[in-house]
């Protein structure tokens, strides 16, 4: 098994190879603007998934997807040359769904504005619920109060004792 680094620049080599390929050799209208995103290899170097794009539509994308099926062959026969690797990895084709996911993200953004705008014009004229500060102070109580009580105590007992005393 190879290791990581060594599948991860082989995969860069084939990801350069086959656009180049795709580009510079292969002459057949049917075949639309595609760009190799991605090139996956396996530990063990014997197999390669290609992930590309195509612009245009989707007959334009299953015409092209019909070509680099058609020239399948070729294509690896040129990785073979140019990786110099012992044994040539077979490859496959995979449409890469980045253009549907990003759309699909591009969409709930635009929802989510939408919904951030809306809330932002109901929330122009609100005012809160209630007291403009909700939170509950302590009450400061009088010292004059506790000590009225104390003094109407003390007075009692001045009284009681006052009368002991006559």
């Amino acid at each position: 098994m190879a290791d990581p680094a060594r599948a991860r620049k082989v995969a860069d080599r084939i990801k350069v190879i086959v656009a180049e390929y795709l580009e510079y050799q292969i002459k057949d209208e049917q075949l639309g603007f595609v760009t190799i995103t991605d090139t996956r290899v396996t530990g063990d170097l014997q197999h390669a998934s290609i992930f590309y794009t195509v612009f245009g539509s989707d007959e334009e994308r299953a015409a092209s997807a019909a070509v680099l099926y058609a020239n399948r062959g070729r294509i690896r026969s040129a990785v073979g040359k140019g990786v110099g690797i012992r044994l040539t990895p077979s490859i496959e084709f995979i449409a890469d769904a980045l253009p549907e996911g990003a759309a699909h993200l591009e969409d709930l953004v635009t929802q989510t504005r939408a919904r951030d705008e809306e809330l932002a014009r109901a929330a122009a004229g609100a005012r809160h619920a209630g007291d403009a500060d909700p939170y509950k102070k302590p009450v400061d109580r009088d010292d004059t109060d506790d000590t009225d009580d104390t003094d109407d105590t003390e007075d009692a007992q001045d009284a009681g004792s006052d009368a002991g005393v006559r």
